[in-house]
């Protein structure tokens, strides 16, 4: 049975959020609709999950000392890593003492940098990936893409949002993809992967929920992304009955092997009926930010529920839906937006701003939800709305 106290009382449920950003923000909104006291740490004061949470600590989340120093000190029901760089030998460690981190410590370790979930993929499970090599040093990195060939894609065994990530074209772009790749990872400088271009009709995420009941695949999520990063996302994604029945097989046999409770973000490449695995998150996905306008539960209330223990006995889906980035560039600590009213003028649109303080260069600050009759008219609102929003940056 499932019991939740009040919150900042000895029978409270207390979770740690390891990360803040605006995945972040939303697991902790939806925790404290059952109850739960949040806590919220990042490296930097007043990251929008800090905006909403009981309190905040600020620390890198790769200094494994001062970590364990605040889990000891907060006790913890949940430890809920929301960013990939995480020190997590340190999680492993607590794990083993009887802390439970969601969804288990050995999940984020294995896919906090994309060489141990690339091996527990295709050389564990045996599942279908695209052509790859690792490479810690420029002899190596050079080899690497002489094997794989060219073109091939170069990323940081540990980034995300496409930071440090570029494509190898041709003999002149190798040093400056090497020092892209050097400069972008999460760690610093490391080891890169090298993967080889595949054919592909399109790619998916699909956004698998392990929970006391069983699993729960929801409908597929296309994207499309700019360097790597999320731009646009939209639910559900047409797919063949046998592409989408290899895609549930491919997430469940990974989302198993990784073990606990929680939503896992399962990316895949598809060409016809045949689907490659490409990467997996332990937790919410940017692209599934389309969720909260596509169904009755998003994936971050789903992610709470799995953490709690608490049933998920249907998703209901509302219909075609699209999400569209607002990316901000400048550079400044003050971001102010208007044309909101403009843009929420139009039916089935929502807005969500992050309120993320700064902006140096170009920054994620906000997402436009919009549901239509189709997938196309649902990003062409979504399109709509994003044009009548503008910024001005200080």
């Amino acid at each position: 049975m499932v019991k939740i106290g009040t919150p900042l009382t000895s029978v409270g449920k207390k979770a740690i959020l390891c990360g803040s950003g605006e995945l972040g923000k939303e697991v902790a909104i939806e925790l404290q609709r059952y109850g739960v006291e949040v806590i919220a740490l990042d490296k930097y004061e007043n990251a929008p999950a800090m905006q909403v949470a009981h309190r905040s600590y600020v620390l890198s989340m790769l200094d494994g000392t001062r970590l364990e120093e605040i889990i000891r000190a907060e006790k913890p029901d949940f430890i809920i890593p929301e960013i990939e760089a995480i020190a997590t030998d340190t999680l492993v460690k607590l794990e083993a003492e009887g802390f439970n981190v969601i969804p288990t410590a050995n999940a984020t370790r294995l896919t906090m940098n994309r060489k141990g979930i690339r091996q527990l993929a295709a050389e564990t499970l045996g599942l279908k990936t695209s052509p790859y090599r690792f490479a810690k040093t420029r002899e190596e990195f050079e080899a690497a893409v002489k094997e794989v060939g060219m073109p091939c894609v170069v990323k940081p065994i540990m980034s995300s949002s496409g930071h440090g990530q570029s494509v190898v074209k041709s003999e002149a772009d190798i040093e400056h993809s090497w020092n892209y790749a050097q400069e972008g990872g999460r760690a610093g400088a490391g080891e890169v992967i090298v993967e080889g271009f595949v054919k592909f009709d399109y790619e998916i995420t699909l956004l698998t929920v392990r929970h006391s009941a069983g699993t729960t695949f929801l409908n597929p999520v296309g994207h499309h992304q700019v360097d790597g990063d999320y731009r646009e996302s939209w639910q559900a994604q047409p797919m063949s009955d046998a592409a989408l029945a290899k895609a549930q097989d491919i997430a469940g046999k990974v989302t198993a092997a990784l073990g606990g409770y929680g939503i896992f973000g399962v990316e895949m490449f598809v060409c016809g009926d045949d689907v490659l695995f490409s990467e997996v998150s332990p937790r919410p996905h940017d692209t599934g930010m389309v969720t909260m306008i596509s169904q009755d539960l998003s994936e971050f209330g789903l992610h709470a529920r799995a953490i709690l223990g608490l049933p998920i006995p249907k998703v209901n889906f509302f219909g075609p839906s699209a999400s569209k980035a607002i990316v901000v560039e400048g550079d400044g600590t003050e971001v102010e937006f208007s044309g909101l009213e403009d843009a929420l003028a139009i039916e089935d649109v929502q807005v969500r701003l992050f309120g993320k303080p700064e902006v140096h260069g170009h920054r994620r600050m906000g997402v436009v939800l919009a549901r239509a009759e189709s997938v196309e008219a649902a990003l062409a609102k979504a399109e709509l709305a994003y044009s009548k929003i503008s910024w001005t940056v200080k």
